[in-house]
């Protein structure tokens, strides 16, 4: 993902989220955030989906992925959430976590499919609900 894709990024955010981060946050974690990795799926110049991550030590957290609404169910969030995985495990990765809402079950059967398995629950997480909890681990 590049600055310049920002704006795209950031429309496909907030028709994917309830609660969206916003434009700022995005610049942030591109700029700021030296742990930070994300990745964006393209059909030529549209954007299609995106994800991110970040590499601490061992570990990664996933902290988004989202395909666009109508292109979903395709095999595009394994091929993006797998691209991910395979970037974090060049830099040394054995781990890998993330919250995904406990009502998303279309994305948690996505997480379950590449490996992920629930290990706890966030309340709370979000505003209106609670976040379960998923790991993989590779040792």
């Amino acid at each position: 993902m590049l600055l310049d894709d920002i704006d795209e990024v950031y429309d496909l955010e907030t028709h994917c989220f309830p609660q969206p981060w916003s434009k700022a946050t995005f610049i942030s974690e591109l700029e700021e955030n030296h742990l930070a990795e994300y990745l964006v799926l393209r059909d030529g110049e549209r954007i299609l989906g995106y994800t991110g991550t970040w590499i601490i030590l061992d570990e990664a957290h996933i902290t988004t992925l989202a395909i666009t609404p109508e292109l979903r169910q395709r095999g595009l969030g394994e091929t993006l959430l797998k691209a991910l995985m395979h970037l974090a495990a060049k830099k040394g990765v054995v781990k890998y976590t993330l919250e995904v809402r406990v009502s998303n079950y279309p994305a948690r059967k996505l997480y379950e499919k590449c490996g992920f398995v629930v290990k706890g629950i966030r309340k709370k997480y979000y505003r209106d609900e609670d976040a379960y909890i998923m790991w993989k681990d590779l040792i």
